[in-house]
């Protein structure tokens, strides 16, 4: 077994890997693996219930190493870790880039690293620096802080300013920029054609301003990009690796994969494969266990960088080097931490951002608040697997806090297929006599949305429209509000102006 044949190269690749487990108390494999090297792990929802909870988590991780890089995919918005089970308390970087208040921003950063801090979070795989240039995009989307690259690098830079001066590292991605893709790298290989200067002028600014910001750690993308190289995705490539992100960016931190088991690496090559190519080609940490959690895995995964050592595929002085990366890191982030000013409680900033975001706009005539009570239908859409599918969004509840004689229906494209009267049962016919309020996600991007918000607005001209996605294509509904993201305060914010709370 290499973890007793070659204990040195074993703990070198222990310590270049990010595993994710199940549960919400460390498990006994990973408590073992930390006493051989391990210097990462990474939480996800499905180790969250309380803050409480999941600071004792993290004081029993480092009851090994106190100098562990514990991290989370902490977007906010709809992307949400600490946060799956409620909606999250903070709008997402779309909302927060249509405001275009660099100074919000950074307050709203600096409130999600103090919670961060408080549970004992050290680095946050946040922001998205990717430029949403294509309103297609199914994995991008309301996690960019928009499609102009200027908007996004000053605003990716007041993001990773306000989280690190709460303590809490923060994490540039996906590099080299995942926003002008039409595939969705869980699922597929997604391509960026942008030739080499088009990507210097449009997709590299917000890295470059991210560094500027002080960022010590960068996520790559799993993607194509021929202008670079033609064969291998960017987590895969020593030409994104070396030659662009640290030979023309000069950037000389963390670079870490997004989720070594998408299949966009993962297909191709196996995880156990990706891995090795991703670590040879300049990575210095693997993320995984978003979806392959288990401990087998993570011996998988140590065992064949161990054997890549052995066989010449993976050089020795390349793992080293990595390992060393890590441990700078860590020993880094963990003074971050220390060295933090506490940061004032702003528990209300991420309502005050997600009122300042929504958007209204009506035809002639029209008007809010509603004047009667409302029958909402919420379009559900089908979510990336970046966005934890259970957790809550919309605006039915809490616009029938406001006005509790507010009724509901939830509808997704399986029920639509199905069910050819299906509007005219749960849409049209509860809503006679009330006013009607429709809620999409993304609806420019779903063509079976698009047609059932056609078909609604058909029967009823006077309904009101609320986005909670990208907003693209006319602005359609008497009266049409976006709020630029699905999280739980952007619901509030946007059921404050339909019942007249605003």
């Amino acid at each position: 077994m290499a973890s007793t044949s070659h204990p040195h190269l074993t703990r070198l690749a222990n310590s270049v890997l990010q595993p994710g487990f199940v549960g919400t108390t460390a498990p006994d494999w990973v408590r073992r693996r930390i006493a051989e090297g391990l210097a990462s792990v990474v939480l996800f929802g499905r180790n969250i219930e309380s803050p409480e909870q999941v600071a004792a988590l993290t004081a029993e991780l480092r009851a090994e190493n106190p100098d562990l890089i514990v991290a989370i995919d902490e977007e906010a918005g709809d992307v949400t870790r600490i946060a799956a089970r409620t909606g999250a308390s903070w709008p997402g970087n779309l909302a927060l880039g249509a405001i275009d208040d660099p100074d919000l921003t950074e307050r709203v950063a600096r409130d999600i690293g103090r919670q961060l801090r408080e549970i004992g979070v050290s680095l946050d795989f946040a922001p998205s620096a990717d430029v949403n240039s294509n309103p297609m995009n199914p994995v991008i989307g309301v996690r960019s802080f928009g499609p102009r690259t200027d908007v996004v690098s000053r605003h990716t830079a007041a993001w990773i300013r306000g989280l690190q001066s709460a303590g809490v590292a923060a994490c540039a991605k996906h590099f080299p920029g995942h926003g002008d893709t039409a595939v969705d790298s869980h699922h597929g290989l997604p391509r960026f054609t942008a030739d080499a200067e088009e990507i210097a002028r449009t997709a590299l600014p917000p890295f470059t301003a991210a560094m500027e910001s002080g960022v010590r750690a960068v996520m790559t993308a799993h993607m194509l990009v021929p202008a670079y190289d033609a064969e291998r995705p960017a987590t895969l490539s020593p030409v994104i690796l070396d030659d662009v992100l640290r030979g023309q960016l000069g950037f000389d931190g963390l670079v870490v994969t997004d989720g070594i088991e998408m299949s966009a690496v993962s297909g191709p090559y196996g995880i156990a494969g990706a891995t090795v190519r991703a670590v040879t080609a300049g990575v210095d940490a693997v993320c995984v266990g978003g979806e392959s959690a288990e401990q087998s895995t993570a011996d998988e995964l140590r065992d064949a960088l161990v054997r890549a050592v052995l066989d010449g595929t993976l050089p020795e002085e390349r793992l080293a080097e990595a390992a060393a990366r890590v441990g700078e890191f860590a020993a880094w982030s963990a003074a971050l931490a220390r060295d933090a000013a506490p940061a004032a409680d702003a528990s209300d900033i991420g309502l005050v951002a997600a009122r300042r975001a929504v958007r209204v706009h009506g035809e002639s005539g029209a008007t809010l608040p509603l004047t009667a009570d409302p029958h909402v239908v919420e379009l559900s859409p089908t979510m990336s697997l970046a966005v934890d599918g259970a957790t809550p969004w919309g605006v039915a509840e809490p616009l029938r806090a406001l006005r509790p004689g507010t009724t509901s229906v939830r509808v997704g494209e399986a029920e639509l297929t199905r069910e050819a009267d299906l509007l005219d049962r749960v849409a049209l016919a509860p809503a006679s006599g009330r006013e009607l309020v429709v809620v999409v996600r993304d609806a420019a991007r779903h063509p079976w949305m698009s047609k059932a918000l056609t078909d609604l607005l058909n029967s009823r001209p006077d309904a009101v429209v609320v986005e909670m996605g990208v907003p693209a294509g006319d602005r359609v509904g008497a009266v049409h509000l976006t709020t630029y993201g699905a999280t739980r305060v952007s619901g509030i914010a946007v059921a404050e102006v339909l019942a007249g709370a605003a």
